[in-house]
């Protein structure tokens, strides 16, 4: 009775043999899993290891999803599994794992492992630096972040393997973590935001006792490495879920810091409005399997802070364009303190916001070039979502959606009359700041076409 009761308030506490469950107690079929995950299980199964497909797909099969890929856990070391394919390759450091290669597909294969135990596996705040020790399936098991993730199907016999009480939180559509929440969200301060990632793709809820201390762990945020935390947050913006992500993310005090500023600017009207269209949008593209563009979805969070320094330097009176640019400079050195966005998005946001005033330009041969830019459709489709939370007039973006695919002659008849002003006629040389200052010594113009003698 304590060991039902110590595992029903504290998944993982409990050891023993696992629940399995039989084809008919589940609906996970093998031919749901992909040919080059059943290879795998297959060959390492003959070579006489054990192999189950583990994690996200179980997960997903259980629950009625489509995986989008397949991992494989096994007792055969990385240098065991290696020999047995013809295109396997160790990788990684902290985890060492083998990626094996089947046809076009690529099966992440993992070693059973172990807790971490040596004291130092942690750091100062006890988060996870080191975790390579191989161990049992059942240690395996309780090592795993959440109860759902840890269950274990063999494509063999069409079992499921359960050690933590998995299928029973599948079923109640309950995300709980293995062993106590505070401890492991310390070791992991990450698994904080996979909790509202992965609460929010799959639709279940975050279990009460997983989601206590996640408010007051959230400031352990600010020791994960900028460049994991970036991979992170890109899976969780780019999930399809992304605007109720957000949402959840602030109901658990996770957003503010991750995104600077980004509480203030949703807290902003037109701030507001523009996160919920541009979030919309990538939502939207995701789910329709469309392309989505990181450096595009990360240019429309930060660019209410580039607007803010904007405005303020224009206010005193500096010029508008080098103004933007340095706008830009101050919201990415604010960034980078918190997210590592790699400098080929960098380059890509820049653009895509430094074309926003070349939209204002509609005469002469300017929005044809513009047209012509590399990233037009990128800034195009940005200045769309600008014009729907209406930060600019609609009438400027129905203008351009025509402009770029009219003939040559529509195009002609659609230009503005030019209002720039008329740029100086170069002056001949010779006339130079002597001759202005009117300098006896200096050499006298020579005459311009219609200038009499």
């Amino acid at each position: 009775m304590i060991r039902r009761l110590l595992a029903r308030f504290w998944p993982g506490r409990a050891t023993g043999e696992p629940k399995i469950h039989r084809p008919d107690e589940h609906p996970v079929r093998r031919d749901q899993v992909s040919y080059a995950a059943r290879t795998v299980t297959r060959r390492l199964q003959d070579g006489g290891f054990k192999a189950f497909v583990v994690g996200g797909a179980v997960r997903d099969l259980m629950l009625g999803l489509e995986p989008k890929d397949f991992d494989v856990a096994t007792d055969a070391t990385p240098e065991q599994v290696k020999p047995l394919f013809r295109r396997a390759f160790i990788i990684g450091r902290r985890f060492r794992l083998v990626h094996v290669h089947v046809g076009n597909e690529v099966i992440e294969v993992s070693t059973f492992r172990a807790p971490q135990k040596a004291e130092d596996a942690t750091d100062e705040h006890g988060r996870l630096i080191s975790d390579n020790v191989y161990g049992t399936q059942a240690e395996d098991a309780v090592r795993r972040d959440f109860t759902i993730n840890a269950l274990y199907f063999d494509p063999a016999t069409e079992e499921v393997w359960d050690y933590v009480g998995g299928v029973a939180d599948v079923r109640a559509r309950r995300l709980r973590l293995i062993g106590p929440p505070a401890t492991r969200f310390r070791e992991d301060p990450v698994r904080m935001l996979r909790a509202v990632r992965l609460a929010t793709k799959v639709g279940v809820a975050i279990d009460k006792r997983t989601a206590a201390p996640i408010p007051k762990l959230a400031p352990l945020m600010a020791n994960v490495p900028p460049a994991r935390l970036f991979d992170e947050m890109q899976k969780l913006l780019l999930s399809g879920h992304a605007a109720q992500t957000l949402k959840a993310l602030r109901a658990h005090g996770l957003a503010h810091g991750l995104l600077p500023l980004l509480d203030v600017i949703l807290e902003q009207p037109l701030g507001q409005k523009f996160i919920d269209v541009a979030l919309a949008h990538t939502d939207r593209r995701v789910r329709e399997d469309l392309g989505v563009s990181p450096a595009f979805l990360f240019a429309t969070l930060l660019w209410h802070e580039v607007i803010v320094h904007w405005n303020a330097a224009k206010a005193k009176g500096e010029k508008p364009l080098p103004a933007l640019f340095d706008a830009m400079d101050r919201a990415l050195e604010h960034q980078a303190q918190r997210i590592a966005i790699p400098r080929r998005f960098e380059a890509t946001m820049r653009e895509i916001w430094s074309l926003q005033p070349r939209f204002e330009q509609r005469a002469g041969a300017r929005p044809a070039k513009l047209v012509e830019h590399p990233r037009f459709r990128a800034a195009y489709d940005f200045l769309a979502i600008r014009g729907e939370a209406g930060e600019v007039d609609a009438a400027l973006v129905d203008w351009w959606t025509r402009f770029q695919d009219a003939p040559a002659d529509e195009r002609e008849k659609m230009l503005k009359p030019e209002e720039a002003p008329k740029k100086k006629r170069r002056r001949p040389r010779g006339r130079g700041r002597k001759a202005r200052e009117g300098d006896p010594a200096a050499p006298s113009p020579a005459p311009e076409s219609g200038d009499t003698a």
